[in-house]
Order: C-alpha cells, then sequence, then structure tokens
C-alpha cells in the first residue's frame, strides 16, 4: 500500500483488526522519535496527522487540535504523561539500541534492559507525550 497516496477514505477502509491512533502535542516531534529509536517510517507527516509503520503493523498520529470535538478531548490531563496505564510494545526493537538512542533524545527511560520470567528482554521509555514504549526481543 502506498501510504504516501492514500486518501484518507481509502486509509479508513483498509484498516482491520485492532487500531492504535495516538494524541500527540506535536507530531513531526513524535514521527521524530519513533523514526530515530523504533526504525519505524513516518507518512503523509503534517503538523496534524502521520501514518506510522512498524513491522508491518500501521498506526496513526493526530495532533490535539485533529480532535477539537471528538469526545476524548475532555479527558486529556492539561499536565503529561497523557499515556499512564498503556504500554506500547514494539517487538522488533533490540531494547539497548532503543534505549540508547532515546537517551540521545533526552527521553526518560523509566527502566533500563531488563530479562523478564515472561521470556523477553525489554525496557521502558516514556515519550514526550507521556506513553510508554516497550522495546523487547525474546530472551
Amino acid at each position: 500500500m502506498d501510504y504516501e497516496k492514500i486518501s484518507a477514505e481509502a486509509l479508513g477502509a483498509s484498516l482491520k483488526g485492532i487500531g492504535l491512533n495516538l494524541l500527540v502535542q506535536d507530531v513531526p516531534v513524535q514521527c521524530a522519535f519513533l523514526e530515530i529509536v523504533f526504525a519505524a517510517r513516518t507518512h503523509r507527516v503534517s503538523k496534524d496527522f502521520a501514518i506510522v509503520t512498524y513491522g508491518g503493523q500501521v498506526f496513526q498520529l493526530h495532533a490535539d487540535a485533529t480532535y477539537h470535538s471528538n469526545p476524548l478531548m475532555g479527558l486529556l490531563p492539561d499536565n503529561p504523561p497523557r499515556g499512564g496505564g498503556v504500554e506500547i510494545r514494539m517487538y522488533d526493537t533490540d531494547p539497548e539500541d532503543a534505549v540508547t538512542r532515546a537517551k540521545a533524545l533526552g527521553a526518560v527511560i523509566l527502566q533500563d534492559p531488563t530479562d523478564k520470567p515472561h521470556g523477553l528482554r525489554e525496557a521502558y521509555i516514556l515519550c514526550e507525550n507521556g506513553y510508554a514504549w516497550v522495546p523487547s526481543r525474546p530472551l
């Protein structure tokens, strides 16, 4: 699928299963974080919206201003973090590499790479929007 040229209607019609849409304060900044830390690809990046692909998955970023009439706006906290309780697991990223890149960006590392009893080595990285990104690899 050509995410650079797809229309909003065609993108919407193509989505299946579970979708992820993150509200962010600055779409291009969040895109840069995802590209640098996780080698994600971003498409159609504007101040309002971006399509993100990672490991064969697609998700979306929307700026707060695009949700002016959405019922979620009233639930967003005035102060970060926004994503409390949500883990966004990035299973195709080495935790050590991701933490190194995230530290270079000044991101908050909630947990350095750690071997977990569920068979994964993972870290917790908090982006500027307050979402917990979890790079993970099998042990």
